[in-house]
């Protein structure tokens, strides 16, 4: 007999019923424990940034602290799901025969999309940071976004045929954010000296990919009935933990020899000719600006 026996009463406890609506597609203790190891990783690097950001200079703590309230955000996020609970059960489009996904009601984790629409603005801050971007272009792919978080939660949300053009939607605005990415940013980081390129232009890349891969997600979960909620967080999971933990940590490793305190935009005043002539010179432009003109733009 154990001293402490192992035991996760989640889906006893918090049942596959809400508002009186029964979710016939539903996580089991299976998916319920995928989700508290996610959880689980979440917070222990939720630690290891904090810890990270106070080897580093007052001024030079910003990334890493975004990382760490990234990696907050996410681990909150799967302590709900791994809880069974902010969910929602939403009518199938397509019934299956496969005993995994038969029946007619899916369990839709809103809180996912929650997490996404706090975590999204603060991966795009540090990849935009990093390149030395002004507010008014990250308030700006933010806002965009925010629009791809809301398209697909409203898809999901949606029982027929017309989630797909919310699926639509959301693509057309990923595409917009990976065109800022891989070209205007990648520009800009070019003009600050090759290091910065270097620093940005893996994760930025990685991110991008790794973004692509979503809707593929959303399409054999939310948007298809193909795959169990189990196997959901499974897949869910590992793309979460590659975006928030794996490129911000590389993201943080490949700038541990640079002065971060110079990259971040003091205002939005004071950055907007900086970012003007990366636009204007691109990839050749980075012999056209010194250091401390980016330092102190005039």
């Amino acid at each position: 007999m154990y001293l402490l026996q192992r035991s996760n009463d989640a889906i006893k406890i918090n049942s596959d019923i809400v508002n009186g609506a029964h979710a016939d597609i539903h996580i089991t203790t299976h998916g319920s424990d995928v989700y508290w190891a996610w959880c689980s990783l979440m917070g222990l690097c939720t630690i290891l940034f904090f810890l990270w950001a106070q080897m580093r200079s007052e001024g030079s703590r910003l990334f890493h602290n975004v990382a760490a309230f990234t990696s907050l955000i996410a681990a909150i996020a799967y302590f709900t799901m791994a809880s069974n609970l902010g969910w929602t059960g939403i009518t199938v489009e397509w019934h299956r025969t496969n005993s995994h996904v038969a029946g007619n009601t899916r369990q839709i984790f809103y809180v996912r999309y929650i997490e996404w629409f706090l975590t999204t603005p603060l991966i795009l801050s540090n990849l935009f940071f990093v390149a030395g971007m002004s507010w008014q272009s990250l308030v700006q792919v933010i806002l965009v976004s925010w629009i791809l978080v809301v398209t697909r939660l409203v898809g999901a949300l949606v029982s027929t045929t017309y989630k797909w053009g919310y699926f639509v939607f959301g693509l057309v605005t990923y595409i917009y954010i990976v065109y800022e990415l891989l070209f205007n940013v990648r520009n800009h980081a070019t003009s600050l000296g090759n290091d910065i390129r270097k620093a940005y232009l893996f994760p930025a890349a990685l991110e991008s990919l790794i973004w692509l891969i979503y809707p593929i997600a959303w399409g054999v979960c939310e948007g298809g009935n193909v795959i169990a909620p189990d196997s959901e967080a499974v897949f869910y999971g590992i793309l979460d933990i590659a975006t928030i933990i794996c490129i911000p940590a590389l993201l943080l490793f490949s700038l541990r020899d640079v002065d971060l305190a110079r990259l971040v935009p003091s205002g939005p005043r004071a950055e907007a000719p900086v970012e003007k002539a990366a636009h204007q010179n691109g990839t050749n432009g980075a012999g056209g600006l010194d250091s401390s003109e980016v330092a102190n733009p005039v």
